[in-house]
């Protein structure tokens, strides 16, 4: 696909923001401000956390220190600037800011998806293979891991970004949204958006069910280990080590879906922006609650951080 940029005559797009009505506007900009700083607050103090007790330099707080950092950077990456123009009254973002913020959005969705898939298969080790994990998940895979998931996202973001600016933009510029995202934009175009809707949907689709049935897979094997162990007490302490996990991948994969596999044509301004409110502000401010939560080692680590014994 040629890129069009030189034909392109918008240089900078209107960007909605969270609400048409002046006073929900403001309510939400309120409230957005506030999940926010929980947020950064939240993940970093996990962060912290991990870092700090030795207890949990283990395979699995590696990762859950890694998804932390990047729902920090993914809230950060739209979150911010739709707030500074909510408050500003000033809703006009230029056209290389748009494609930056679409190609980091969509660099930092597509590696969680990644991530989420291996910590999947960590915890499938762990439990199907506990007597192999150790010597299976050692640091230098759980790294491996990270950087193919981060790679992967980089490798699709420079697809879905290319696939989305290749159009031609001359006309209308006022983005029904509070950040750039694909659908939104293509619905700008004055060329013709279908093959590349088409395509987007189809590569996007491969890559977000792809990773799910990996993930899927990890879990019936975790679900047909759990089923054979004889105490309850066992079967119990066995599902606690993914359960926070799993709901991390159902709110994720719950919100995601309904953004990216559905085609443009479908597209819902109201709608779109209602689910990208869950799977871009509320699900990362929905995982320390989870992970901490569910996990005693955890609320240890942050009980040693916040309150120092003396």
């Amino acid at each position: 696909m040629a890129w069009k940029a030189n034909e392109t005559t918008v240089t900078e797009f209107i960007l909605k923001g969270f609400s048409d009505m002046p006073e929900v506007r403001l309510i939400s900009t309120i409230f957005f401000l506030f999940i926010y700083l929980f947020v950064f607050l939240g993940n970093i103090s996990i962060i912290a956390a991990v870092t700090r007790d030795t207890h949990l330099h283990t395979p699995m707080y590696f990762f859950l220190k890694n998804l932390s950092f990047l729902d920090m950077c993914y809230a950060s990456v739209t979150v911010p600037k739709a707030l500074i123009n909510s408050f500003m009254g000033f809703q006009v973002i230029s056209f290389r800011e748009c494609v930056a913020q679409l190609f980091l959005f969509v660099m930092l969705c597509a590696s969680e998806c990644f991530l989420l898939t291996s910590m999947a298969y960590d915890r499938c080790l762990a439990i199907y293979k506990p007597l192999l994990y150790g010597v299976i998940m050692s640091r230098k895979l759980c790294t491996e891991l990270v950087i193919v998931a981060w790679s992967s996202g980089v490798l699709y973001a420079i697809f879905h970004t290319v696939n989305t600016f290749s159009l031609l933009f001359c006309g209308p510029n006022v983005i029904d949204h509070f950040f750039c995202d694909s659908s939104p934009i293509m619905r700008l175009s004055c060329s013709d958006s279908h093959t590349n809707e088409e395509v987007g949907f189809a590569v996007g689709g491969c890559i977000i069910l792809g990773a799910f049935a990996l993930t899927i897979i990890s879990y019936v094997l975790i679900v047909s280990t759990i089923a054979q162990i004889h105490s309850a007490g066992g079967r119990w302490k066995a599902f606690s080590t993914c359960s926070s996990h799993l709901a991390t991948v159902i709110l994720f994969y719950l919100t995601g879906s309904f953004a990216y596999l559905t085609p443009t044509s479908h597209y819902s301004p109201t709608q779109g922006r209602l689910v990208s409110v869950f799977y871009s502000i509320l699900t990362p401010s929905l995982n320390p609650i989870v992970y901490c939560l569910r996990n005693t080692d955890m609320q240890m680590a942050l009980k040693k951080l916040f309150v120092p014994s003396k």
